[in-house]
C-alpha cells in the first residue's frame, strides 16, 4: 500500500491549524519545549502552510563600489513553517521548525532535498511574508532552523531508514478521514466507457 494524496492532503491541512501543529511538536518532545509558553501556546507558535520568505540580495552597482539591495519571494519546499514568537512583547524568536510531510510518489533522496534546499535558501538574509493575522509581528530569519518529518505507516521502509540514518527527526502518522469523506473516495461513480 502506498501514501495516498487524501493522506497528505489532511495532514498539511491538519498542521496548518494552530492546534493541529501544537498536537505534531506533542509528538517530538524536544520541539514541543522550544515553545516559549504553553499555558499560552496559541500565542507563542505560528503555523505558516506553504511558507513564503523574502530573500535578500545585495547587488554590486558599476565600478564605484555601490551596493543595491533586491528582494526575492521564494516558495519554501517545506509544507509547513512553525514560528516562535513571545506571547507577552508579539515579536517572532529565533527558532523555527519545517514540517515535511511524505508526499506520494516521493523517495528518499526527493524528502531529503526539500530539506537541503530550505537549508540553501534560509542561509540567506531573509524575512517572512507573514499570514494577515501576524502582519504586526517583527519576521526577521531566524538563528535556528529545525526539521521534523511526517511520514505514514505506508511510507517505505527505506524512507524511515534514510531518516534515522541522518539522524532526522520523524513521527509516524496514521491519517484519518471523516467517515463521508472515505465513502466518497471509495464510491466515486465510474464514468461510462468512451464509445
Amino acid at each position: 500500500m502506498s501514501v495516498k494524496q487524501s493522506h497528505y492532503e489532511a495532514s498539511l491541512a491538519e498542521y496548518s491549524n494552530h492546534s493541529g501543529a501544537i498536537a505534531l511538536l506533542k509528538q517530538y518532545r524536544p520541539y514541543l519545549e522550544m515553545i516559549p509558553s504553553m499555558r499560552r501556546a496559541d500565542e507563542s507558535a505560528i503555523a505558516i502552510p506553504l511558507p513564503i520568505v523574502r530573500i535578500r540580495h545585495s547587488v554590486p552597482k558599476g565600478d564605484i563600489g555601490v551596493v543595491t539591495h533586491t528582494d526575492e519571494a521564494i516558495r519554501l519546499p517545506s509544507d509547513v513553517a512553525i514560528l516562535m514568537c513571545d506571547p507577552e512583547w508579539k515579536i517572532k524568536m529565533g527558532v523555527e521548525i519545517f514540517v515535511f510531510i511524505h508526499r506520494p510518489q516521493e523517495d528518499f533522496s526527493d524528502l531529503l532535498s526539500r530539506w537541503r534546499q530550505t537549508q540553501v535558501w534560509l542561509d540567506k538574509d531573509y524575512e517572512w511574508v507573514m499570514p494577515h493575522r501576524y502582519k504586526h509581528i517583527f519576521s526577521e530569519g531566524a538563528q535556528k532552523i529545525y526539521p521534523l518529518f511526517v511520514v505514514f505507516e505506508e511510507t517505505p521502509e527505506r524512507i524511515k531508514r534514510g531518516l534515522m540514518g541522518a539522524s532526522l527527526p520523524f513521527v509516524i502518522q496514521t491519517p484519518t478521514l471523516d467517515i463521508e469523506e472515505e465513502a466518497s473516495e471509495t464510491f466515486l461513480p465510474k464514468s461510462p466507457p468512451a464509445s
